[in-house]
Parts: C-alpha cells; structure tokens; sequence
C-alpha cells in the first residue's frame, strides 16, 4: 500500500482505487437542506464514501442534528439560507473548525403548498388554474428568496471559502420547472430558472480558481414536498411511460457524482432527472 497527497493530506490507496476510505477521503463538506429528502441522503453519502467532516445544515435543526448523529464525522448547524449572514457565518465556522473546504451540496429549498392547492382545485373543478393573479407579493418573494438569494448566499460563501485553496466542488439544485415552466407555478419556476442560470454563470468565473459548479435538475422526487403535493396533482406526475418519483438517494447519487473528481471535466453542466419525462 503507498500513500499519494491531497491537498496536504495522506490518502490510503492500494493500487489504483482508494481502499475503504471511499471518493471523498479526508474532504469537509457542507450540506444545506440536510435535515431531511435529498439533502440528508447526500450528507450520509458523503459520510459513507470517506468524508472527514460532513456539516449537515437545515432551518429545522433538530432534523439536521438527528441526520448528523447518524454518521462519522457528522456535525450540525441551524441556517436559514435566505439570511446572507448567517450563511457565510457557517461557512466561516467550518473553515476555522476544519481549516478548508472542499465540497458545498445546496439542496435547501421550497415550494408553495397553498398555490399546489390551488392548482388541485382547478383540476378537480376541471377549470383553467388561476394563479398569477392571485399571487401575492410576499408568497412570490418568500420562493425567489429561499431558492434563488439563497442560492446566491452559498455560492458566494463556498467561493470565499474555496479560492484560496484554489479547489473545491459546488452543487446547487434547480429543476426540471426550469425547462417545461409548470402551468401556475411562476414564482417556482422562476427561481429554478434563476438558479440554473446563476450556478452556470458562477461556474465561467469560478473555475478560473479551480472551482466547479454544477447543478441537478430533478424532476418528482419523494421528498416532504412530494408527500404535501395534493394526490390529484401527484397523479398527473404518474406516467407508466417513465420511471416512477425517484427515490433521495437516487437523486444524491447524481449529486455525489458532481461532487467527485469523477466529474473533473463537468463545469456550468445542468443534469436533468426527471426519469424520461421529457429532454432538454
């Protein structure tokens, strides 16, 4: 067995492949929305597959401690992502705690059950959806703040944090309502579009200092969110055609991968996940 460096760190390895120390050996990583769905099932992977350091944050942090007592090296933050201050204080802690940081997967994010409602009433009533109309202000902000600000607060952290080192991998979440733009949703499409557009434009600029970015697009997933989608709109989903939801895990495995030096050559890419529903 010889031993080769990372970023100043003895890595194990036997041969060509890294023995029980897994793609992720010795990295600190962040997770945002880890408390529960995709989040948490990247945030285990990355414990499982090596990572000296797995920082599970959620704005539920009960749910984040609960996640990260579960696994080596695990520790958790409260953070509410649409409070730029509070995201760069964490990622702040991390980097005095652990001295870098290498891999930043942002999974936090929301919807809007009581516009899903409405657009379940429309269904039923068998009427067009009336949504815009109806939209207020505060809900159309509270989605753009949460998913794209949000968005924006941790890029922007995870480069301050990463540029020195010159490496690291960031994965942010969009959609696929970026490309098929769901009828009555606009304020969550909208910030899914923004998310994608923001995560690649970032990408041009950080990879200059050796920094990916890329983003997963899923499409339905069981999450939380999915179990609050009324069953009227969840059968619309339903297509024997495709694949069934995707399960967390299958869409953290895809985040994982972004995260890796297996996609050393992925930069500004937007994975789309929707099980064939439709390409892009």
């Amino acid at each position: 067995m010889k031993s080769v460096q990372y970023r100043g760190e003895a890595v194990a390895r036997m041969g060509d492949e890294v023995a029980e120390y897994g793609r992720f050996a010795g990295r600190v990583a962040l997770v945002t929305g880890a408390g529960s769905g995709i989040g948490a099932a990247v945030a285990r992977g990355l414990a499982t597959q090596g990572a000296g350091a797995v920082v599970a944050a959620d704005i539920d942090g009960p749910a984040a401690e609960s996640v990260a007592k579960g696994m080596a090296g695990g520790h958790a933050v409260p953070l509410d992502v649409a409070d730029a201050g509070q995201v760069d204080r964490a990622v702040e802690e991390v980097v005095r705690a652990h001295g870098r940081l290498d891999v930043v997967v942002h999974a936090a994010g929301v919807d809007d059950p009581t516009v899903k409602q409405w657009l379940a009433d429309a269904v039923v009533a068998g009427r067009p959806p009336e949504v815009t109309t109806r939209l207020g202000v505060e809900a159309w902000r509270r989605v753009l703040r949460i998913n794209l600000d949000g968005t924006f607060h941790v890029l922007r952290a995870a480069l301050r944090a990463m540029r020195p080192n010159r490496s690291g991998a960031v994965v942010t979440f969009g959609s696929s309502a970026a490309f098929d733009a769901l009828t009555g949703y606009p304020h969550y499409a909208a910030s899914k579009a923004g998310v994608q557009a923001l995560s690649q434009s970032v990408a041009k600029e950080a990879i200059a200092f050796g920094v990916r970015v890329n983003t997963v697009a899923p499409g339905p997933t069981e999450t939380a969110m999915a179990a609050n989608t009324p069953e009227v709109l969840r059968k619309g989903f339903a297509d024997p055609r495709v694949r069934p939801y995707a399960t967390p895990e299958e869409i953290a495995d895809i985040a994982l991968f972004l995260a890796s030096d297996e996609a050393a050559n992925l930069v500004g890419a937007v994975l789309l996940a929707n099980g064939g529903r439709f390409t892009a």
